[in-house]
């Protein structure tokens, strides 16, 4: 009874703390959406449970869009939904691997020019900037960076995934909300490929050296 108890409690407070985070989001213009939520022995059988990942509860999502921030706070009244953004209506999304992101990240800090940026367990890391721009060819042709544009969402934080939680690598406040146009991360993500490259060229250049 007590590990239920316990159980209980934990979840209606994570359900609190998303739902905080999503009125928080709308009010300040984020398409939020209510996302499936992880399989496990504490919501085995209940409604929204979904195993391959997150994704949006209403089959109807896109009409729902831009609801207000009062009719938001209902949606997490009953679940501990994930936390969803819908992208390309305000906010597009560039989603690299980890190592990746972190090189973007350590281009960015150089010139002092902090981004939000999304972190999964899995090591996935997303960049958050304005909408309305596709892809620069380099990236577009790099295999494992994926721009999420109209029609497509990402978890935010606190989103619980497989193994863990969303976070954030870098929050929005810390560039005051203003998110960064995309030309930037892109430019950043392509240096830190041409790092990444000279970096592999330099190591081959020693081995074959020994």
């Amino acid at each position: 009874m007590l590990d239920m108890d316990s159980s209980d409690s934990w979840r209606r407070a994570f359900r609190v703390e998303l739902r905080a985070q999503a009125i928080g989001l709308a009010w300040r213009g984020w398409s939020v959406l209510p996302g499936t939520y992880p399989a496990g022995p504490q919501w085995a059988g209940r409604e929204g449970v979904e195993n391959t990942g997150p994704v949006p509860v209403h089959a109807d999502w896109q009409e729902r869009i831009g609801t207000k921030p009062e009719q938001v706070a209902t949606w997490w009244t009953g679940r501990p939904y994930s936390l969803l953004l819908a992208t390309g209506v305000t906010l597009d999304a560039i989603e690299v691997p980890g190592h990746l992101g972190r090189g973007a990240a350590r281009v960015l800090r150089a010139v002092g020019l902090p981004v939000p940026i999304i972190a999964t367990p899995d090591d996935r890391w997303t960049f958050l900037v304005s909408s309305g721009q596709q892809l620069a060819r380099p990236l577009a042709e790099h295999g494992d960076v994926v721009l999420h544009q109209a029609g497509s969402w990402v978890p935010l934080p606190p989103t619980p995934v497989e193994h863990g939680v969303v976070h954030w690598r870098v929050r929005p406040e810390v560039c005051g909300w203003q998110m960064p146009t995309p030309s930037l991360v892109q430019d950043a993500l392509m240096d830190a490929i041409t790092n990444e490259s000279t970096y592999a060229a330099g190591s081959t250049r020693l081995v074959t050296a020994d």
